[in-house]
């Protein structure tokens, strides 16, 4: 068993976290993918070289192992890219590279990157963190998950190596230090093959140091540990059978007539009980839903977005759009997660290329449940019934309704505002404003009529804190979804924020208490694919000033 580790991370990098990073780092975000296309194999590659030598390998699978080391970086990369999420990745991916190479080889790779991409070297640096952070968390993930020994690393690497060749170039091979590209890549498969065989077959390595790293010992004693449970086992499995063979063969050889039977020998020799076999390690259900989302241009062009839980999944997922129009009219990004549960409209794929078709059509199909909007709501195109049809009784099929989103929000909020205790706390009160929804109409900073009654409800909470000194200063953040220029929505954002905010003071609280901030198409909470997502990012967000 392997998996395409480039692969994995580059899927663990998606569009949203991308965006949210070129965000913050200040570059375009197909700048920032493309640092990452880059720099994910020349990281692969620093840590092929690491592994083509014993030592190399086994400080490496230390490191692999070690608590810098995050096996669930794929799933919470989205929130860890906000706020001081992104320096602990930062943080961590200084640290892992320590192992790996020198600073000045890490710094030398960033100036390479940058000067390819056009990206600036501090920006190309921090998103080279964020790779080498993901990178060794997807491999302790696997090895966590498989058990690993430290003699498959350089195998597991000695797989990435078409990728890796498909990528490196003379200057990116000079700056991680493994001298000339060609003669790198042709001598290094070989040379991480003959360790892997050393390592599988520990007795047969001389002269191996006695400093061996502490984890990696207690990795040893644990394997020896196993083996001596299993040794024993098949030794007492091979004793019964011999017994039950010896008895069988004593039946077989008596006569027909009664006769005294021999004395049975009886060894001397105590034979210990056999030790019970461990019972297997179940593997954990997945736990997450297989995830489609689809939008169709005016072109009739289809952007898919998914998340499944294998790369056969993946491989046919792809197969059948990309034979119906062309991988020039497909834009596709599918991330593989084996915490995936196995997707169960993927059969039905054919049946939706026709829904692929249609201009301004959009869909998500998450587990069992599927959303239509845009022109794929219009009950004029008949989508809705042609789908309850072809998934059968066991989908939930709808479309998005505002009205009732809106109104589902409204009772949360006002629930949740008479559970509110007296204590003011900061945190507690905007947790509970944020449950309020106010949908202001597309390209409108004017606050909805329907919105004002939570907004007065809003402004009694944080006045009432006020008249016993123990005023809440919050912060006001407006957000759009990415529909338009991104510099529009970044003051539209604002505008909605200042409009809020002229509110609640007009009501009685304190304009000193509230500062506004605009942050456009940023930090999104949902996928902007489809019309529930792009509802649910056009939000106002009430945060504890700092």
């Amino acid at each position: 068993m392997s998996i395409k580790v480039i692969q994995l991370v580059q899927g663990a990098l998606t569009e949203s976290v991308l965006q949210q990073l070129a965000t913050k780092l200040g570059v375009a975000p197909e700048a920032a993918k493309r640092v990452v296309g880059m720099i994910a194999p020349a990281l692969v590659g620093s840590l092929m070289n690491k592994a083509a030598s014993p030592e190399g390998a086994r400080s490496l699978f230390a490191s692999i192992l070690s608590q810098d080391s995050n096996a669930n970086i794929v799933d919470m990369l989205p929130q860890l890219v906000h706020g001081d999420g992104l320096q602990l990745l930062l943080a961590s991916g200084t640290r892992l590279f320590s192992g790996v190479s020198s600073e000045e080889r890490v710094n030398a790779l960033s100036n390479a990157v940058a000067t390819k991409t056009g990206v600036s070297v501090g920006a190309t640096h921090a998103l080279s963190g964020i790779v080498m952070t993901t990178l060794f968390g997807v491999l302790k993930h696997y090895f966590t998950k498989v058990d690993g020994a430290v003699g498959q690393l350089p195998t597991l690497l000695g797989h990435q190596l078409p990728m890796v060749k498909a990528s490196m170039t003379e200057d990116i091979a000079g700056a991680l230090g493994l001298g000339g590209a060609g003669s790198f890549l042709s001598g290094v498969g070989a040379q991480m093959k003959a360790v892997s065989s050393h390592l599988g077959h520990p007795s047969t390595v001389v002269g191996t140091s006695p400093a061996v790293n502490a984890s990696l010992d207690r990795i040893v004693v644990e394997e020896k540990a196993r083996s001596k449970k299993w040794w024993w086992l098949a030794v007492a499995v091979a004793i019964a059978l011999l017994a039950l063979l010896f008895g069988r063969s004593r039946v077989n050889q008596q006569p027909l007539a009664t006769a005294p039977a021999a004395a049975p020998v009886v060894s001397s020799t105590p034979v210990a009980a056999a030790e019970p076999a461990p019972p297997p390690a179940a593997a954990p259900a997945p736990t997450k839903d297989a995830l489609l989302t689809f939008t169709v241009d005016k072109l009739d062009a289809p952007t898919i977005h998914a998340t499944v839980g294998s790369e056969e999944e993946k491989a046919k997922l792809l197969a059948a759009p990309t034979a119906k129009f062309g991988a020039d009219h497909l834009n596709a990004a599918i991330a593989v997660d084996p915490d995936t549960k196995q997707a169960s409209w993927l059969d039905k794929l054919d049946g939706l290329l026709p829904l692929m078709q249609l201009p301004g059509a959009e869909a998500r199909l998450s587990g069992e449940k599927i959303e239509l909007s845009g022109s794929a709501a219009d009950a004029r195109n008949g989508w809705m019934d042609k789908l309850k049809t072809l998934f059968g009784a066991g989908f939930a099929i709808g479309t998005f309704d505002v009205k009732q989103a809106v109104e589902t929000a409204k009772e949360s909020f006002m629930s949740a505002l008479s559970s509110l205790s007296d204590d003011c706390s900061a945190a507690d009160v905007a947790k509970v404003l944020n449950l309020q929804v106010i949908n202001f109409r597309t390209g409108s900073d004017v606050p909805p009529q329907d919105a004002q009654l939570a907004q007065a409800k809003s402004a009694e909470v944080l006045k009432a804190c006020e008249t016993k000194s123990k005023t809440v200063k919050l912060n006001v953040g407006g957000y759009s979804d990415n529909v338009g220029p991104a510099s529009t929505n970044l003051a539209l954002s604002k505008k909605r924020a200042e409009a809020v905010r002229a509110f609640l003071v007009k009501h009685g609280v304190s304009a000193d208490s509230l500062t506004v901030q605009g942050f456009g198409d940023a930090h999104p909470v949902a996928d902007n694919a489809t019309a529930s997502g792009r509802f649910a990012n056009r939000r106002i967000d009430f945060a504890v000033q700092e």
